[in-house]
């Protein structure tokens, strides 16, 4: 048996992957649990990255990024929240910032608030560096309410971590509660972190970012992944105070080194491209929402991102089972939250693979009525 670490206890394999991988293995499976995008790298974007692979642009860039690149995420940030930050890097994906940043800022027995359910990757990297997880309830309707988080701050809070839109609930969260946020962490002097991923699908308001109300200590963590469906190409941003993504860039010296050459090339031009998807990912979300609600299931309607989380209408491990008896590959909710009974859909499906899992869904509300 070989010696591994004991901080690895800390942390689980993600519930996801362990989906995406059975699904792999299933045949024909009706699959609404990957959050990637159904659509393709617009053609522009991947004319550009061959040519710069057939150019030889094919070695390391700076560890944060290329200037060019850097000067588009600014021009980015400006443009959609009129927010000029300190400084800027390029990493592998948000979930490279996210682990940059944590690494950088959270000590053994600090404490990192975020709401609940949340997205996997934070409980499980608070608690791999030795940091205190503390979560927000925000059941039933999955709206922040400001006075519970401040409750759930003390002295050991070194950070708030806020994803709007949001994975898993869709929830996008108001003008008011961003701003009564912002007030928040500006008196308690608390690190914003700001998991942007999904604010090119906002659905039904204008998306208000938190480094607008308070971007003397926010940081922006936003990509490509799914905007363009860039999700192998390994680009995503932080933003913020200089002081912290210094730290964050001589920490990527050590561990990814850089983004993609390639995918930086083509990520100065992706950033100026607008949402081409957006209306057809509401007429998405409006078929799985109106079927799930005519199947008889208690649910949230998203306003953002591509993701709902309807109520169980059973145990959640016997509901997931009896899906996957059906070929229906969904995400339990517990992988989510720190309750069960829920789940989460993907609706970045097409509309006929959309109807199948309506179709499996309505069946399983009736047999577990």
């Amino acid at each position: 048996m070989s010696h591994i670490s004991k901080r690895m206890s800390t942390i689980d394999a993600s519930g996801i992957r362990k989906v995406f991988d059975l699904g792999a293995k299933m045949k024909d499976p009706v699959n609404l649990s990957i959050g990637q995008p159904d659509f393709d790298v617009p053609d522009e974007l991947k004319t550009i990255a061959i040519s710069a692979i057939q150019s030889g642009f094919n070695r390391y860039t700076q560890t944060q990024g290329t200037p060019e690149l850097n000067e588009a995420i600014r021009a980015y940030l400006k443009r959609t929240a009129g927010f000029e930050p300190d400084s800027t890097m390029v990493a592998s994906g948000v979930s490279g910032a996210l682990f940059l940043l944590i690494l950088a800022t959270i000590d053994p027995g600090d404490e990192v608030v975020f709401p609940d359910p949340y997205f996997v990757m934070y409980k499980h990297l608070v608690n791999f560096v030795g940091g205190v997880p503390v979560c927000v309830d925000t059941y039933p309707d999955f709206q922040l309410d400001p006075e519970k988080l401040a409750a759930a701050i003390t002295d050991k809070t070194r950070m708030i971590i806020i994803n709007s839109p949001s994975n898993p609930t869709g929830v996008v969260y108001s003008l008011e509660t961003v701003q009564a946020i912002a007030e928040l962490a500006r008196k308690r002097n608390i690190l914003l972190v700001s998991d942007e991923i999904y604010r090119e699908f906002c659905f039904t308001k204008d998306f208000p970012s938190l480094a607008t109300w308070y971007p003397e200590k926010t940081v922006v963590l936003n990509g490509l992944s799914k905007s363009v469906a860039m999700t192998g190409w390994r680009v995503g941003f932080a933003a913020g105070p200089a002081d912290i993504i210094s730290e964050m860039i001589k920490l990527q010296q050590y561990t990814f080194v850089c983004a993609p050459s390639f995918a930086q090339k083509a990520a100065v031009r992706a950033f100026e491209l607008p949402n081409g998807h957006l209306q057809s990912y509401i007429q998405r979300r409006d078929q799985i929402y109106h079927g799930l609600v005519n199947a008889g299931y208690d649910v949230v309607k998203p306003e953002g991102a591509f993701y709902i989380f309807p109520k169980c209408p059973a145990d959640e491990s016997l509901f997931i089972d009896a899906a996957l008896e059906n070929k229906l590959l969904i995400i339990p909710g517990s992988v989510f939250s720190e309750k069960k009974g829920w789940f989460r859909i993907s609706f970045a499906a097409n509309t006929t693979v959309l109807e199948k899992g309506i179709e499996i869904l309505t069946r399983l509300r009736k047999q577990f009525a």
